[in-house]
């Protein structure tokens, strides 16, 4: 798994490659709780680099949802691949959060 993070105006985007499961979801995680210390108004999470993402990875995102909204900031989700679009579709997750097709429309 590669965690980049890029400052931009207003926020910080958060590029992840590679699977997230039950292995990786820890350190994404890790990395994610960090970055929200830094209380970015906005958290975009580039995810077109992420073939699959189990369900750890899916609780992982709902726990930085809750934590980013007691910040008073907004999290995006980017590049969704159609097998997670519909892991998040079937959880009924997709109305919970804002999933944007490209970073730029994320930043819009």
């Amino acid at each position: 798994m590669d965690i980049t993070a890029t400052p931009v105006a207003g926020g910080m985007v958060v590029t992840l490659q590679g699977e997230i499961d039950l292995y990786s979801s820890p350190r994404v995680r890790e990395r994610l709780l960090g970055l929200l210390k830094e209380r970015p108004s906005r958290l975009i999470v580039d995810l077109s680099a992420v073939p699959y993402m189990d369900s750890s990875g899916i609780a992982t995102f709902v726990e930085m949802l809750q934590q980013v909204r007691k910040q008073q900031g907004a999290l995006r989700l980017v590049g969704l691949q159609a097998n997670i679009r519909e892991v998040f579709r079937f959880a009924r997750l997709e109305q919970v959060f804002a999933i944007c097709d490209t970073v730029d429309a994320a930043m819009a």
